[in-house]
C-alpha cells in the first residue's frame, strides 16, 4: 500500500527522509541525556500521522456505484453522492481509493482528480511504472469542502500522445473499484428542541445507513399504546425506505446515548422527563437526560386513545408542528382509504404519468454518454398476468438530432432486462420528412413517440424502468476530432404506464410477497383490515418485532399504519373478518395450540416441521403458473433439540374465508430478532423468504413447504371460468362435450322446425 496521500505530489518523500535521518540522532540523545519517556512520546507524536477515528464509513458501492467506475476519454468522470447528518459536522475526511489505469497514458499530462462538490481535493499522478496494476491511495479531503449534501467525483484527465489525438481513443481509460471507501470523522452538535425540524434528528435523510431508533415505554404497553407506536414506526419506516429500519424496545429505561421515541400515558412518569399534565395529548421534543447530543420525541396523553391521537397528528401533520411542545386538540380522518391506493404502488385503475414517479429534472440528460434515466416502479403484488401481453408504455421523448449518425438510439430496459431499442435518426436521415427542418429551426430538439409493452412476468415487485440515450461519436479524422458536447435527451413527463387492464388475483399463502411488499396486509395502505395478534404478557422482543414489521409495511406503502389494530388471541370477535399477523415465542401464543392443525411447523415443546419435495429441488419462485410452486407436505420431522429457532408460515384464516394469517414464531423471544433481520435481507442471505413455510437459522433461510390452498382477489365469472378450465383438462373436456351436445340439440331443433314448416307449407 502506498503512503498516505497529502494532496501535494511526493510531499511525503522529503519528510520521510528527514525522519529517517533524525531518528538515530534522537534515539542517541535520549540514551545519553536520559530524556523523560513522556517527552519522547510527545516528540514522536509530532512526526507520526494524525490519528483518524472514522465515525462514518461506506464503500462507493454502498453510496450507489453498483459497478466499478470506468473513466474513459480525455476527460472522463463518474461520481457518487454522500451527505452529512444535520446533527454532525465533519472534522476530517478521506477516501481510500483502489484504481488502475492504462499503460498508454502519458504520466506528464495525465492524472486523476478527486473532487468534492466540483472542487479539486487532490490530483493523483499516474506514473508509467505502476500502470496496468491495482493501486491503493489514501486521499485526504479538506473538511471545508464537505457540506450537508455532497458529490464525490473521480475525473480522469488522460492523454496518450503529444500530437493530435482521438478524444475517445480506447487507450484512454482508468478504473476505480467500487470497493473504494469513503471515511468521515465527525463531531456531534447540539440541535435545538424544535418540532419544526422533524423528522430530524430521529430520521435524517442524509444518513444512508440502517435506521436504528429505540422506542421506550414506561411500562408494558396496552393495545392502544402499541397501535400508536406502530403508526409512528411505520412512518419512520416509510421514510427510511430501502435502507431499512430497526426499532428496539425498552421498558422504563432511556437509552444511554442517542435519540429515542418515548410513549407515556396516564400518571406514569420517567426519570428525567417532564410532561404537561393538562389531560390532553401532546407531542414534545427534549434533550436525552443521558446524552446532551441526543433527543427524545415524546408522545403523551391520558390513555392509549390519546396516544393514538398524538401519533396520528405526528405522522400526518408534523410539518405543522413547532416549538418544544404541541398540544393536540383534535384530529379527524376526512377520507377513508381504498384498496391498492398506497402512494408507493403504481395505480392499477388508471394510466400513470412518469412525471408522477420521478422528479422532472431527472428525466433530462445531456452529453454523449449521459447515463441512465431510472424510473422506479413498485407494482401491486397480486396483478394477474395470465394471458396478458404486457404493461402498455406510451413513451414521449425528445433528443438532439446529429447532423450524421447511423447507430444513435434510445435503449429501453426494465430492471436491467433489455426490452427495445428506438432509433434516433440524424438530420440527414430526417431531411425527407415533411416539416422537420422548420421544427428544428424553432427547437433543436425533436419530439418522438413510441408505444410498446413491458412484459410483467419479468419484473420483480420493486423494479425500475431504465432509459438510456446512446449517441454515435463520428470521427472526423486526424486533428479534427473535437467533442462538441451538445447532445440532449428528455423523457416527457406525460409519458404513461397503464396497468388498468390487469385484475387483482393471487394464490396464497405466499411469503415472498409478504417479505417484499407486506401483502396481503398492505392491500389497505393504512392497515385498516389488519389485526396484529400478540400473546398475553408479551416481552420487549415481541414489541420490537411488531414495530419492525410495521416499519417494513410503511416502506412498502409509503403511508403510516394509522388504522392497524392490536389484539390477543383469545378474542375471536376482534379477529374475524381481518387479515391476521400473529407473533409468538415458545408457548406464549394461545393461537398456536388452537390452530395447531393448520400449522406446518411448531416450536412449542418438541420441534416439528412438515417437509415437501421443495427440500429436494431448486426453485426460482418466479412462474406465471400458480401450480409450479405447489408441493404439498409429504413427511413430518419432529426434533427434541437441535432444530431451527424461528420460522414464518402463512395459511388461510380459520375464522374467515379469503382472509390470511402470517405467523412469526420463535423458540424464545431472543430468536425473534432473526426474523426481523431475515425480513430486511441483504447480501449476507443466500436465499429469500418464500412459499408457505420459511425456517430461519441465523443467516440461513430455507423454504420447506409451498402448499397453495386458497386464492384472494376477483377475476369476474367469465375470466375465472376460462382460467379454471385451462388448468383442469377433465373439466375442459366435459365443457367441450356439453357445448357440442347443446349445439347439436339446437341444430337438430332448428332443422326439425324447418322441416315442419315445409310440410305445413
Amino acid at each position: 500500500m502506498s503512503p498516505k496521500y497529502t494532496g501535494k505530489p511526493f510531499a511525503w518523500r522529503p519528510l520521510a527522509l528527514s525522519i529517517s535521518l533524525l531518528l538515530p540522532l534522537v534515539s542517541t540523545a535520549w540514551a545519553e541525556e536520559d530524556v523523560a519517556p513522556e517527552l519522547a512520546a510527545e516528540q514522536v507524536e509530532e512526526v507520526l500521522p494524525e490519528a483518524f477515528n472514522a465515525t462514518y464509513s461506506a464503500t462507493l458501492k454502498q453510496l450507489g456505484a453498483n459497478y466499478p467506475m470506468h473513466l474513459r476519454g480525455i476527460e472522463g468522470s463518474d461520481g457518487v453522492s454522500f451527505d452529512v447528518r444535520a446533527d454532525q459536522v465533519v472534522s476530517k475526511a478521506r477516501v481510500n481509493l483502489e484504481y488502475s489505469y492504462s499503460p498508454a497514458l502519458l504520466s506528464e499530462l495525465s492524472h486523476i482528480n478527486v473532487m468534492v462538490n466540483d472542487q479539486v481535493a487532490a490530483s493523483l499522478e499516474l506514473p508509467r511504472e505502476t500502470a496496468g496494476s491495482l493501486q491503493s491511495q489514501i486521499v485526504d479531503i479538506p473538511p471545508h469542502l464537505v457540506t450537508e449534501f455532497n458529490r464525490l467525483t473521480l475525473q480522469l484527465i488522460g492523454h496518450y500522445t503529444m500530437q493530435c489525438e482521438d478524444p475517445l481513443h480506447s487507450s484512454l481509460w482508468a478504473k476505480v473499484s467500487n470497493g473504494s471507501r469513503l471515511e468521515l470523522e465527525t463531531m456531534p452538535i447540539i440541535l435545538p428542541n424544535e418540532l419544526a425540524n422533524l423528522p430530524v434528528p430521529f430520521f435524517d435523510g442524509r444518513d444512508s445507513r440502517l435506521l436504528e431508533l429505540p422506542f421506550v415505554f414506561v411500562a408494558s404497553p396496552d393495545n392502544r399504546t402499541l397501535e400508536a407506536a406502530g403508526a409512528v414506526a411505520s412512518w419512520f419506516g416509510a421514510m427510511a425506505s430501502y435502507r431499512g429500519a430497526s426499532f428496539p424496545v425498552s421498558l422504563g429505561e432511556l437509552p444511554e446515548k442517542g435519540n429515542a421515541i418515548v410513549l407515556v400515558s396516564g400518571s406514569a412518569s420517567l426519570s428525567g422527563v417532564d410532561l404537561a399534565q393538562d389531560g390532553a395529548p401532546h407531542v414534545s421534543v427534549m434533550a436525552n437526560p443521558n446524552d446532551p447530543y441526543g433527543k427524545l420525541l415524546i408522545l403523551s396523553g391520558r390513555d392509549g386513545e390519546q396516544l393514538k391521537q398524538a401519533a396520528a397528528a405526528l405522522v400526518s401533520g408534523s410539518k405543522a408542528l413547532s416549538g418544544e411542545t404541541a398540544r393536540i386538540d383534535r384530529i379527524d380522518t376526512l377520507q377513508a382509504r381504498k384498496p391498492y391506493d398506497a402512494p408507493n404502488w403504481l395505480p392499477s385503475d388508471r394510466p400513470v404519468q412518469l412525471g408522477e414517479l420521478v422528479d422532472l429534472k431527472r428525466l433530462s440528460v445531456s452529453g454523449y454518454d449521459p447515463g441512465t434515466i431510472n424510473v422506479p416502479l413498485r407494482l401491486p403484488p397480486d396483478l394477474f398476468n395470465w394471458r396478458e401481453e404486457g404493461v402498455a408504455l406510451h413513451l414521449k421523448y425528445r433528443y438532439t438530432p446529429q447532423p450524421v449518425s447511423t447507430n444513435s438510439s434510445l435503449l429501453i430496459s426494465a430492471n436491467n432486462r433489455f426490452i427495445k431499442s428506438l432509433p434516433l435518426p440524424s438530420q440527414e436521415a430526417l431531411k425527407n420528412e415533411q416539416g422537420i427542418v422548420e421544427k428544428l429551426q424553432q427547437d433543436d430538439s425533436l419530439l418522438r413517440e413510441a408505444r410498446l409493452l413491458l412484459p410483467l412476468d419479468s419484473l420483480p415487485l420493486q423494479s425500475a424502468l431504465q432509459l438510456r440515450y446512446m449517441y454515435d461519436y463520428i470521427k472526423q479524422g486526424d486533428c479534427r476530432d473535437i467533442i462538441i458536447d451538445n447532445m440532449r435527451g428528455t423523457i416527457e413527463p406525460d409519458s404513461t404506464l397503464d396497468l388498468s387492464s390487469y385484475r387483482h388475483f393471487i394464490a396464497m399463502p405466499n411469503l415472498g410477497v409478504f417479505q417484499n411488499s407486506g401483502f396481503p396486509f398492505t392491500r389497505m395502505a393504512d392497515l385498516s383490515e389488519t389485526v396484529v395478534v400478540l400473546p398475553n404478557g408479551a416481552a420487549a422482543e415481541e414489541f420490537s418485532l411488531l414495530l419492525d414489521v410495521l416499519g417494513r409495511f410503511g416502506d412498502s406503502t409509503g403511508l403510516p399504519a394509522t388504522a392497524v389494530s392490536v389484539a390477543q388471541g383469545d378474542d375471536d370477535a376482534a379477529l374475524s373478518g381481518k387479515d391476521l399477523l400473529v407473533i409468538g415465542s415458545g408457548a406464549n401464543q394461545p393461537l398456536l395450540q388452537r390452530w395447531a392443525e393448520y400449522l406446518p411447523a411448531s416450536l412449542t415443546g418438541e420441534q416439528r416441521f412438515e417437509l415437501s419435495d421443495l427440500v429436494h429441488r431448486l426453485r426460482n419462485w418466479v412462474s406465471s403458473d400458480e401450480r409450479a410452486n405447489l408441493r404439498q407436505a409429504r413427511s413430518s420431522l419432529t426434533l427434541g433439540s437441535g432444530g431451527a429457532g424461528a420460522y414464518l408460515t402463512g395459511f388461510e384464516s380459520p375464522l374467515s374465508s379469503g382472509r390470511s394469517v402470517v405467523l412469526l414464531a420463535a423458540a424464545n423471544p431472543e430468536r425473534l430478532t432473526e426474523i426481523s433481520a431475515a425480513l430486511r435481507g441483504g447480501e449476507d442471505y443466500e436465499h429469500t423468504i418464500q412459499g408457505s413455510l420459511a425456517v430461519i437459522s441465523g443467516k440461513r433461510i430455507n423454504s420447506l413447504v409451498a402448499d397453495e390452498q386458497y386464492f384472494i382477489g376477483e377475476l369476474g365469472w367469465f375470466r375465472y371460468l376460462q382460467w379454471m378450465l385451462s388448468h383442469h383438462l377433465g373439466w375442459m373436456l366435459l365443457a367441450t362435450a356439453l357445448g357440442v351436445l347443446l349445439a347439436s340439440l339446437l341444430l337438430f331443433a332448428s332443422l326439425r322446425a324447418r322441416a315442419r314448416a315445409r310440410l305445413n307449407g
